[in-house]
């Protein structure tokens, strides 16, 4: 019989590329990966993995054992959620991987409302870019991903995944306070197509959505400078250097030489949370869905 640990471990393999990034994922030795590789081939008497440089190349066989090994672990987590749910305790460990603006926006209100409802409740933190957080949810390294994504460029999520709205998110354009848009009560959309960017890191989610809406309009954006934090972007801009979208979920106070301006048609983003539905009866997943929900409501207000 095939013991769903020794599969685990070669869905782990697969998702990962290495037996040491495997260990890494599990949290266990490789020397405890590849021992239960070789128990795993020897029940199946075949090979699972050949070396391929760095890394290894699953088998035939292999491949075909993970594709029925992925179902085989959803229907272990639904299980798993059936009995919690049974239970109906609040309890566990949730891996929550969440985009930065989202942490400093929601985050310091739901996390102590979810410490103080269930303290039975551990919820570990990852702070990543969506194009983290979606590879994360596939290999199962998280149990809920907290994202964003720009209007017009959804994100592609994996296969078996629910999803919870949680609320519109507008970005602003921050500018030098003695630009002469700064003094506008609103910018027209094609008013700031020239205007010189400090965006996000180059190939990033949010990076590609700006790329997209100025060539939309006919135009090519003319980006000095790829910068990620936010409060780095601020400082920036009230040196007199460029401007920037500047979402308002998580910006903090806006430093003075910096004026920010809306824009229409605004620039929205989507901020919502996603999990895997076969984990959609789990008590802890629908708690924490529930805290940010709340928290995202009182942002709102």
């Amino acid at each position: 019989m095939l013991s769903v640990d020794r599969l685990r471990v070669l869905h782990a393999i697969a998702a990962h590329g290495s037996l040491s990034a495997a260990s890494q994922a599990l949290h266990v030795t490789n020397s405890a990966v590849s021992q239960q590789l070789t128990k795993l081939e020897r029940e199946v008497g075949q090979p699972l993995v050949e070396r391929n440089g760095r890394g290894v190349r699953l088998t035939d066989a292999a491949e075909l054992l993970v594709e029925h090994t992925s179902r085989i672990l959803s229907l272990v987590h639904r299980a798993e959620a059936d009995l919690e749910a049974h239970r109906g305790e609040v309890t566990g460990h949730l891996r929550l991987s969440a985009t930065p603006t989202a942490v400093r926006g929601l985050l310091p209100a739901a996390l102590p409302a979810l410490r103080e409802a269930h303290p039975g409740l551990r919820v570990e933190l990852h702070e990543d870019e969506p194009q983290e957080s979606v590879p994360a949810m596939a290999r199962g390294d998280a149990d809920l991903a907290l994202v964003v994504d720009w209007m017009g460029a959804p994100l592609q999520l994996p296969q078996g995944m629910t999803r919870a709205s949680l609320m519109e998110d507008v970005g602003d354009i921050a500018l030098p306070s003695d630009h002469p848009l700064a003094h506008r009560e609103i910018l027209e959309l094609d008013e700031i197509l020239d205007l010189p960017w400090i965006s996000w890191t180059k190939g990033s989610i949010c990076d590609d959505w700006l790329h997209d809406i100025i060539r939309g309009r006919g135009a090519e954006p003319h980006v000095i400078h790829s910068v990620e934090e936010h409060q780095t972007k601020l400082a920036l801009i009230a040196a007199g250097i460029g401007a920037a979208v500047m979402p308002r979920l998580g910006r903090g106070p806006v430093p003075e030489g910096v004026t920010v301006v809306p824009v229409q048609p605004a620039m929205v983003r989507q901020v919502y949370v996603f999990w895997r539905t076969d984990a959609s009866r789990r008590p802890a997943i629908r708690a924490v869905v529930r805290a940010l929900r709340e928290a995202a409501a009182a942002y709102a207000d």
